[in-house]
């Protein structure tokens, strides 16, 4: 393997025949909390309100009027609350996704063993109301190479370098690809990236920043669970020379 997304198939197949405990740790977003404290300092997580394994033990008069609502497991399992909301249907989701094992939607064996759970966090946003935006640095061997800049809606696919020049790398189709204004403390985001990302040979690290406040978002393996294909091409095997198996 020589190309990002061949070494990506080979790290799916490892983890299928041989399970990786550690990495089930910190692809849990709950017991992930727990190594970012440790790594970087709890000042960089997300506000925790509540979590637990049962939706009905929500305590839902005791939530402010925003939060987010998500499992720990899966991917695309969040529920936005901004003011009043339908605690029977919230219950009812969340009562599917935690029957829900994320491992058969793409074989991502890091999901595999992690015990479903629910997460209640602040909603996050700038002064201007707005809603935060997904940093993911793209990490070999602890040092971020490309940030991949999204949103909530997931129609962005901008990516940048470790200087903040905007690169012709992408892999979704007809979305758009917008320069972005560098984030405040984007030294200070690198910096994280680069302690969170330390021993891996390669990972994703998603950061957000609210107003130059840095907080942490996730682990990521096996992005899109090998479903991609990294355009131009050439940037598939440029990003494989960095990986490092």
């Amino acid at each position: 393997p020589q190309k990002f997304t061949e070494k990506l198939f080979c790290r799916m197949i490892a983890l299928n025949r041989t399970p990786n405990s550690f990495f089930t740790r910190v692809s849990d977003k709950y017991t992930a909390r727990t190594y970012v404290a440790n790594k970087i300092g709890e000042r960089y997580l997300v506000p925790l309100y509540w979590h637990g394994v049962d939706p009905r033990a929500i305590p839902f008069d005791g939530l402010p009027e925003e939060y987010v609502i998500k499992t720990n497991h899966g991917s695309r399992q969040t529920i936005v609350v901004k003011g009043p909301a339908n605690h029977a249907d919230i219950i009812g989701k969340l009562s599917i996704w935690l029957k829900s094992n994320y491992y058969w939607s793409g074989r991502e064996f890091q999901y595999y063993d992690i015990r479903p759970r629910i997460i209640i966090e602040e909603y996050l946003k700038n002064q201007d109301g707005s809603g935060p935006l997904d940093y993911r640095f793209w990490c070999f061997g602890g040092v971020p190479e490309v940030i991949q800049v999204d949103n909530h809606a997931h129609d962005i696919n901008p990516f940048f370098d470790s200087h903040w020049n905007q690169l012709d790398l992408y892999y979704r189709d007809q979305v758009a690809r917008p320069h972005m204004a560098k984030p405040q403390n984007f030294e200070r985001m690198l910096e994280l990236a680069s302690q969170l990302s330390m021993g891996f040979d390669f990972v994703r690290i998603d950061l957000y920043n609210i107003d130059g406040q840095i907080y942490f978002g996730e682990f990521t393996l096996t992005p899109t669970g090998g479903q991609m294909k990294l355009r131009p091409e050439g940037w598939d095997m440029k990003l494989g020379g960095k990986w490092v198996l």
